[in-house]
């Protein structure tokens, strides 16, 4: 096959959709990875600890935020390596993505478009990225932070400019706290502009949630009640919604608030309530198996979503194998008909026999990545 053949639908979809040429340089255990020749499903097959989530999580940094892991930039880079570590990707329109650390400077983050260094929250602008990992099984038991977190991935992925809001919002907060947590009485008119831009940056990131949740849950109830568990959502504000009545609301709490030594009002404290449909029950009541059906409902609903005319990648570690045949022909069936490429990971090929035919293949090993097909 001549992958400089237009004609080729593997070749065509990379160089519109997807990514290719995906380069790994002292990432975790991975010395010098490069991944060449993607398609419509990628699958990273390997032992645990081979280095198939550290190739996922390399990808999830092209992405703004601090990857699936939320790793601290210094504990990437590879142990006996020099400090740095470097991820890049080619993707449609002649566009390489780039994002690392240099040595001697190893907590901040370059991200790069074409060799010209640009802010990380720009990432969201050329690609969308989403994931589902085994550690995101207890999402709906954790704090609220979490799904917060999760939520505002989901919006990103939608809508680049919400990473823009989102760090707008917060460093308005964190200057609000900071004034308030000061043994000083802060100056009230700098808290009135404070609080003016937290209300607006907050406002847009509020709005966005709930324009996403509606969109979600319009996707959920089309799609059929198997083989996957059906989730309802329900937005929680943790304040108003209009900018002006959080800024009159953030001037009435300052007492309050400078008690607590911080802002105990606003988007920041948003709740992402789930419940199972066909049970009413609240997704942190039901069993592991119903929270990971769940889970993987609104993935696949989210992925649904996505604009065709974007790229986007779907990183899903080692979601295959626990599920039963069944589900995961659903799965596959689902992701087939999405617009985004899809990453997968497996100790062994056979969970993927309804996909082998039609995916690109890598076996992961103590950091390398042999081609297989």
């Amino acid at each position: 096959m001549n992958l400089s053949d237009d004609s080729d639908p593997a070749r065509h979809y990379r160089r519109t959709m997807g990514l290719d040429r995906i380069t790994l340089s002292q990432f975790r255990n991975h010395r010098a990875t490069r991944l060449d020749g993607t398609a419509k499903f990628n699958l990273l097959i390997g032992e645990n600890g081979a280095g198939k989530t550290n190739v996922l999580e390399a990808l999830s940094l092209l992405a703004p935020g601090r990857g699936l892991r939320r790793a601290a930039l210094p504990e990437i880079p590879a142990k006996d390596g020099t400090g740095g570590f470097a991820v890049s990707a080619d993707l449609a329109d002649a566009v390489t993505l780039g994002t690392g650390v240099r040595p001697e400077r190893p907590g901040r983050r370059v991200v790069q478009v074409n060799g010209a260094e640009v802010p990380a929250v720009r990432l969201g602008e050329w690609l969308s990225v989403g994931w589902l990992t085994p550690a995101m099984d207890r999402l709906f038991a954790e704090g609220a932070g979490a799904r917060r977190r999760f939520l505002d991935r989901l919006v990103l992925a939608l809508e680049p400019g919400h990473a823009r809001n989102a760090a707008r919002l917060e460093g308005a907060l964190r200057e609000r706290n900071r004034l308030l947590s000061d043994e000083h009485e802060p100056d009230p008119q700098w808290l009135d502009a404070i609080e003016m831009q937290l209300a607006e940056a907050g406002a847009e990131v509020a709005q966005a949630r709930v324009r996403l949740i509606t969109r979600l849950a319009e996707a959920l109830d089309a799609l059929p009640d198997a083989p996957f568990a059906r989730p309802a959502l329900a937005y929680q504000p943790g304040g108003p919604t209009d900018p002006a009545e959080l800024t009159a609301e953030l001037a009435a709490t300052r007492r309050r608030d400078r008690a607590a030594q911080r802002t105990l009002t606003g988007p920041h404290r948003d709740e992402l309530a789930v419940t199972m449909a066909g049970k009413d029950q609240p997704a942190a009541d039901c069993s592991t198996g119903e929270q990971k059906a769940m889970l993987i409902a609104i993935t696949l609903a989210h992925a649904g979503l996505l604009d065709p005319g974007r790229p986007g990648l779907l990183l899903l570690d080692e979601v295959a194998a626990h599920l039963d045949p069944l589900r995961r022909e659903a799965l596959f069936d689902r992701l087939r008909g999405g617009p985004a490429q899809v990453w997968l990971t497996g100790t062994e090929l056979a969970p993927f026999d309804a996909i082998a035919d039609e995916a690109a293949v890598w076996r992961v090993s103590e950091g390398l990545a042999e081609r297989l097909a």
